[in-house]
């Protein structure tokens, strides 16, 4: 794609775009249709529609006698011919000798009819007649043996699940949309051939160091035999889809990988930290995350000199849990000096002039809830502002989650937990391929003028990384240099 689109020339100059200066440059989008109107099969078809030959087939669409696609129309027919014709030409390949031939009969092998069989495609059913030999022995390449459906339309299926519909959804849409019926099971299965790419990606080596990993859970809804229950990163006795996000030495950010919980706290965790060390994590700085029970204990047991560090943000918004609206902005304004603090000392004595101002007598599960928290969150003091950034909260990852949890929420349930990890890792991989799309369209353009989304979370540099790199070089000097 990249060689033919550097090849593009403006027709009325005749220089090669590429060697415009990058504001002059055309979109993405631009040279895409460039492509395609240069195309032989556009030239094909403007040939015919100047001859006149297309005029009677126009003349059918204008009169509603013709549909272009859906059960039956114009462009489902000539997706048949078209195969038909091939699978023609491979049968008379495969013979040796020409439909008609008069020395036919010299030949050990023969035409046999034909075998009725029917495609789904993006544009419709098609029903093919596939041709046969005597012996048996013809195998088609164009359209093999077992296949029912033409690659883009898996592309389709895929596209609409990790959009969020459910199997019933995607079969009702392209039975609306296309007339192709294709039952439940198929749909599933086509969805379910991604499953070993999930677990190779699951299973992927990691780096022997991340400065930072950041924790957080979505919540879901899973079918448990005939019941549904919540899987709650925040209730016990419920599970829950918890996504890793790791910072490399580069600021680069990537998902680690997606844990569901089938257990106790310290159990599952100390599962999670056996799962990132057995792919090669050697280390780990700073674990960012929501007060998970187990976690702390499960981080000092896998790598016993990492910090975890509660989310402020998630501090902040759990202490603001039970305060009223109108009260809310006085609240948060009033908690700003403990986080923004200087030191530990410092945010102690805000805390405690919180405790006793008027906000801390009407809300006391506010200054509870930072007490609570309080040997968690004042590792966060200790660094500088540059670093501080970084680990001030989990946006990244919670960024993450709410596009995610748009994807969830229409899914009403799932059958079971493998669906929700199918889904997940497709959701994540479509918003990425979507925006990285976007972006595409827009390249060359002067930075005021792009508006598509950044990468959400998969190969995103974090901000002045390269300042908070050296704070953690200074703070943790013997197990980071070796990595520089």
């Amino acid at each position: 794609m990249t060689d033919t689109m550097s090849a593009v020339t403006d027709e009325a100059t005749g220089t090669d775009v590429n060697d415009r200066p990058a504001s002059k440059r055309p979109s993405r989008l631009a040279e895409r249709r460039a492509i395609r109107a240069g195309s032989p099969a556009r030239a094909a078809v403007s040939e015919l529609a100047e001859s006149g030959a297309l005029d009677g087939l126009f003349a059918k669409i204008d009169g509603g006698e013709l549909d272009l696609t859906g059960d039956g129309g114009f462009v489902t027919e000539l997706i048949k011919a078209s195969l038909e014709r091939g699978l023609a030409v491979e049968l008379t390949d495969h013979l040796g000798y020409e439909k008609g031939d008069p020395d036919a009969a010299a030949f050990p092998n023969a035409r046999n009819g034909t075998t009725p069989k029917t495609l789904a495609t993006q544009a419709g059913d098609v029903d093919l007649a596939v041709p046969r030999d005597r012996d048996g022995t013809f195998t088609p390449r164009l359209v093999p043996k077992g296949v029912r459906r033409l690659g883009g339309l898996d592309d389709m299926i895929i596209s609409l699940y990790a959009g969020g519909m459910t199997v019933r959804d995607i079969a009702d849409h392209l039975e609306a949309t296309l007339g192709t019926e294709l039952s439940h099971e198929t749909i599933s299965n086509v969805t379910d051939a991604v499953c070993e790419e999930i677990l190779t990606w699951q299973a992927r080596p990691l780096d022997a160091l991340y400065p930072v990993i950041y924790l957080d859970a979505i919540i879901v809804k899973v079918r448990d035999g005939a019941h549904v229950r919540n899987k709650s990163a925040h209730i016990a006795a419920h599970i829950a889809a918890h996504i890793a996000v790791g910072v490399d030495m580069d600021g680069t950010k990537h998902v680690l990988g997606i844990w569901l919980q089938h257990t106790e706290g310290a159990k599952f965790w100390a599962g999670v930290c056996a799962d990132l060390a057995n792919r090669g994590i050697r280390d780990v700085l700073i674990v960012c995350c929501d007060g998970l029970t187990g976690l702390p204990d499960a981080i000092e047991a896998t790598w016993p000199a990492a910090t975890v560090q509660t989310c402020t943000v998630h501090l902040i918004r759990a202490s603001m849990r039970f305060v009223s609206y109108s009260d809310r902005k006085g609240v948060a304004a009033a908690l700003k000096p403990i986080y923004t603090a200087v030191s530990a000392a410092a945010a102690e004595e805000a805390l405690d002039a919180f405790a006793a101002g008027q906000w801390g007598a009407k809300y006391p599960h506010a200054v509870a809830t930072w007490r609570s928290a309080w040997e968690r969150f004042i590792p966060f003091l200790a660094f500088p502002p540059e670093l501080r950034r970084v680990i001030y909260t989990t946006n990244s990852i919670e960024s993450l989650n709410y596009q995610l949890r748009k994807v969830t929420k229409n899914r009403g349930h799932f059958p079971n937990d493998d669906a929700v990890t199918k889904l997940l890792w497709l959701a994540i991989c479509n918003i990425e391929d979507k925006r990285a799309r976007e972006r595409a369209k827009e390249k060359g353009r002067p930075a005021a003028e792009r508006k598509a989304a950044p990468r959400l979370v998969e190969g995103l540099v974090v901000t002045n990384w390269k300042q908070a790199l050296a704070q953690l070089a200074i703070a943790y000097p013997d197990r980071i240099n070796p990595h520089l």
